[in-house]
């Protein structure tokens, strides 16, 4: 009996020593447990969005609200780090909110632009972390409505009444007979002298007016040019043929010419085969050109309108049988070419000032004069904002922004 009490007594005293050495590690347990219980960490939603305002989106054709938000305080806090930002509208304040759109975490504006104008609409921004999320509070009703005037565009306004006020101003100096100074293009001033060596030759000019179509403003400016060339051309009693890529290129040369050898008083001498179709292929028409140019060896060429991959190939066939070429494009990847092959070049917007040059129409002169008044304007307040900005003094680049 006293033994087996004996080993009672060391069982219960061994329970215990057991129990006093892993209490510790039982009393974390626990209180880790119930931390767990009373703060879940992640299951916790994202602080929700504050100051929910909408408005109707200033200077537009109406249909469109701005909604701004001040962003969820757990936006970027790490732990319960916002996912995004779901955008609901409703027309009743307690109605039934829809989602209409989403964005992406740290955003703070989005624009709402599926709305009919006159109806008020509230809105609502839930934030998610991607498990839980948060409403802000409903918005103050907004409505949308058009503006006829974008006051953020003031500025080109008032540049817009300025270049009329410089155009105009130059129309009626130039109307009432005053002397307008333009500058001297020598491609436009060498066109008589082009045309006299053809006649003493007695050979033919090709005029080129490039491969593109009426809708294209080059070609419009090379048949404006076209009809100085026929001119001086019916004068002087010289061949002039016009081969072309394009069938309406064909009718418009043909009236531009007819008009140019009755102006030159000698409407017999025109031909409407002097204007002939060839191909609406791009090199196909330049293969053509070519075999022209090599078999009857023009004595002066021009070429004038949009041109492409086939401007130096015209030009360096022309300039290979000896030919004075006057050439013209507003297209900068072919102006080296022509440069280099050329005679004589215009450059960009000479090839279209050029109606003003060769006519001396009070209105065309007034325009282009008008317009270099233009880019007075401009290029003096790039060199204004330039020496501004580069002494730090002032940024005068948002006046020229357009909003």
């Amino acid at each position: 009996m006293i033994g087996s009490e004996n080993k009672t007594v060391k069982r219960v005293f061994s329970f215990l020593f057991l129990v006093f050495l892993f209490s510790p590690i039982l009393i974390i347990s626990i209180a880790e447990a119930q931390y767990s219980l009373l703060v879940p960490g992640d299951t916790l939603p994202p602080a929700a969005p504050t100051k929910t305002e909408a408005f109707d989106t200033p200077y537009d054709r109406g249909r469109s609200i701005t909604i701004n938000w001040e962003k969820s305080k757990d936006d970027g806090a790490g732990e319960n780090d916002v996912k995004g930002y779901e955008i609901l509208r409703s027309t009743e304040v307690d109605g039934e909110y829809k989602l209409i759109g989403t964005t992406v975490g740290g955003a703070q504006h989005f624009i709402d632009n599926d709305v009919r104008d006159g109806i008020e609409y509230f809105y609502r921004i839930r934030v998610t972390d991607g498990i839980s999320f948060s409403l802000s509070n409903p918005s103050l009703p907004a409505k949308s409505k058009p503006q006829w005037i974008n006051l953020r565009r003031t500025n080109i306004f008032i540049f817009a009444v300025a270049l009329t006020f410089a155009i105009l101003y130059y129309i009626n100096r130039a109307k009432a007979g005053k002397e307008l100074f333009i500058r001297k293009i020598a491609g436009l001033e060498a066109v008589d002298d082009a045309v006299g060596r053809a006649t003493e030759m007695g050979r033919k000019i090709f005029y080129i007016p490039g491969i593109s179509d009426m809708d294209n403003m080059q070609t419009i400016a090379g048949l404006t040019i076209l009809g100085r060339v026929a001119k001086v051309a019916a004068e002087y009693e010289a061949r002039l043929e016009v081969p072309v890529s394009r069938s309406m290129v064909m009718v418009s040369a043909r009236e531009v010419m007819k008009e140019a050898y009755s102006n030159a008083g000698r409407p017999d001498a025109f031909n409407e085969d002097l204007v002939y179709y060839l191909t609406d292929d791009q090199f196909g028409y330049a293969a053509a050109v070519d075999g022209l140019f090599v078999r009857e060896k023009p004595a002066a060429i021009f070429l004038q309108g949009q041109f492409y991959a086939e401007s130096l190939i015209l030009a360096e066939t022309g300039n290979s049988v000896g030919a004075i070429q006057i050439a013209g494009t507003a297209a900068p990847a072919q102006i080296p070419f022509f440069i280099a092959a050329c005679d004589f070049t215009l450059i960009g917007e000479e090839l279209f000032a050029a109606s003003a040059y060769l006519s001396r129409d009070p209105k065309l002169l007034g325009s282009l004069k008008g317009q270099d008044v233009g880019k007075v304007i401009f290029l003096a307040a790039i060199i204004l904002g330039v020496i501004l900005l580069s002494f730090r003094l002032m940024n005068i680049g948002p006046w020229f922004s357009v909003g």
